[in-house]
């Protein structure tokens, strides 16, 4: 049951803010899918720079820690604490890496087939099964995973597990970009937001110089 209820709150929240946020940021909130469309899109005329991927993953790990001290503040349990709960060993590690690399061809696959209106569904549909279908838990972000290191709830992860989930997450994102080639294709010239920007003839978010 307590499974059960962390995957509806956590993919239900999801869904809501790519929604919320997408027209106005494009709905980044993490770092490694912000580096792939980055890096997948570099050269076309609306792909990210690399200073605003650099600024959109330094937001989404302040976002994260921040989020992680309101909820203890919610919560009431009145202090900040690091969390206890050990994720390491090679399975943990295995269900991060195939998170993140489907979550990346999930997002990039949307981008090249134009279906980034789907992105809410599709990203949030992939997480609650993630949730399910890996020993990790799906963590498949890092500014997440930094997060939860300042919870101790029963999602969190202890600050020496962090290092592990991190490099397993990055070697899924490469994972993730391989299979978007090898699927898609080698064209570059992208979006380089993951969801529907504003609508046609409003301004775009502003770009940095």
């Amino acid at each position: 049951m307590r499974l059960l209820t962390n995957t509806l709150a956590s993919v239900g929240a999801l869904g809501v803010l790519i929604l919320l946020f997408g027209p106005v940021s494009g709905g980044h909130l993490n770092p490694l899918v912000t580096l792939a469309l980055w890096w997948h899109g570099r050269g076309g005329a609306q792909a990210l720079r690399a200073r605003e991927a650099v600024g959109y993953a330094a937001a989404q790990l302040a976002g994260a820690v921040g989020g992680a001290v309101l909820a203890d503040l919610t919560l009431g349990h009145g202090r900040l604490a690091a969390a206890r709960q050990v994720h390491t060993g090679a399975a943990q590690w295995t269900g991060e890496v195939v998170g993140t690399a489907v979550l990346v061809l999930v997002v990039l696959g949307l981008t090249r087939a134009g279906q980034q209106r789907f992105a809410a569904v599709t990203v949030a549909g992939w997480i609650a099964a993630g949730i399910w279908a890996t020993a990790s838990g799906c963590f498949a972000n890092p500014a997440l995973t930094a997060g939860r290191a300042f919870s101790d709830g029963y999602t969190g992860i202890s600050p020496g597990s962090v290092p592990g989930f991190v490099a397993a997450q990055l070697a899924g994102a490469l994972l993730g970009l391989g299979l978007v080639r090898l699927l898609f294709g080698s064209a570059r010239r992208v979006e380089g937001s993951s969801v529907p920007g504003p609508p046609e003839g409003a301004q775009r978010p502003v770009r940095s110089a």
